[in-house]
């Protein structure tokens, strides 16, 4: 029998670029990045995992490229030390 591994967030589902990396993708690349990308939010979401939208979901969404500068990866990667339901994490 597999052991359970506990919860899984999104940040444990979530790839990040730089404006370099993003650029040196193809479209091809970047479809399926975007794909990937909502369908694994979507499915933390539809389990009740609380997690407020990232931003790079919300870039995601309109169209937007979702690169980042390394220094902001916590404006857009959820915690679980800020738990949308305002409860903190471990």
């Amino acid at each position: 029998m597999m052991k359970s591994q506990g919860l899984v967030s999104f940040k444990d589902v979530a790839v990040d670029f730089t404006q370099e990396e993003w650029q040196q993708l193809g479209p091809a690349q970047r479809t399926l990045y975007r794909d990937v990308m909502l369908e694994n939010f979507s499915h933390v979401v539809s389990v009740g995992y609380p997690v407020s939208k990232p931003d790079v979901i919300s870039k995601l969404e309109q169209g937007e490229d979702p690169w980042i500068i390394k220094r902001d990866v916590s404006n857009w990667i959820y915690t679980d030390e800020n738990r949308a339901d305002g409860r903190q994490g471990k």
